[in-house]
């Protein structure tokens, strides 16, 4: 169920998407971005095989139009499809501007984990090893901690790494962090937020940046 965290999450990554950008949306809290852009030069790219995604309204639910997390999509004016090896082809080929990706856990160097947990069934990773070797910038969306309350941005992730690329931005209910010259830097507290908090609940080391 959508909480108003993920939602402010979502909100804050949309700010991200520029003009005339191709944006592929992950699963989870990704999947929330599209409804805050307020822009048709914007194109959406789910990799089962659809450029064009655009909500859609309840009574005009079609089961066979679905994004890769299966969550039913609407058909914005223009949009195509193809089929999955041509979804790839166009990721791994360097046509995705942005990916947006949900991830379980971050290093501080910026390295996610979100395909795996040990002891427990996952279906997979899906298309996020490729977005992140063809996308051209990755932003990640996450809640900063776990249920545990024990932080997600950590010195080292404990799950399998996705991909050894490094993202650009990650951006929780905390903070935003951008990755640069090798390091975490802070650029920005969420509304509510403090920097003690944000330094209480993040095990990874970053530099202050806030303007």
């Amino acid at each position: 169920m959508v909480n108003a965290i993920q939602e402010q999450i979502a909100k804050r990554a949309a700010k991200e998407v520029q003009d005339g950008q191709i944006i592929n949306l992950g699963i989870g809290i990704p999947t929330l971005v599209a409804k805050y852009v307020d822009n048709d030069s914007v194109y959406f790219h789910t990799e089962n095989g659809m450029l064009g995604v655009a909500s859609v309204d309840e009574e005009d639910i079609d089961p066979n139009v679905v994004n890769a997390g299966k969550i039913p999509v609407g058909e914005a004016i223009g949009s195509s499809f193809f089929n999955s090896a041509e979804s790839f082809g166009m990721i791994r080929g360097g046509h995705v501007d942005v990916a947006i990706l949900g991830v379980l856990q971050v290093d501080e160097h910026a390295r996610i984990a979100n395909w795996a947990v040990p002891g427990k069934n996952i279906i997979g990773v899906g298309g996020a090893m490729d977005l992140l070797i063809g996308a051209k910038k990755v932003i990640v969306t996450m809640s900063h901690t776990s249920k545990d309350q024990k932080s997600k941005i950590l010195k080292d992730c404990t799950f399998p790494i996705t991909s050894t690329r490094s993202v650009d931005t990650i951006i929780t209910e905390l903070a935003v962090f951008n990755y640069f010259d090798e390091q975490l830097h802070l650029v920005e507290l969420m509304p509510g937020a403090t920097l003690e908090k944000v330094e209480a609940n993040t095990e990874a080391s970053f530099v202050i940046a806030l303007k």
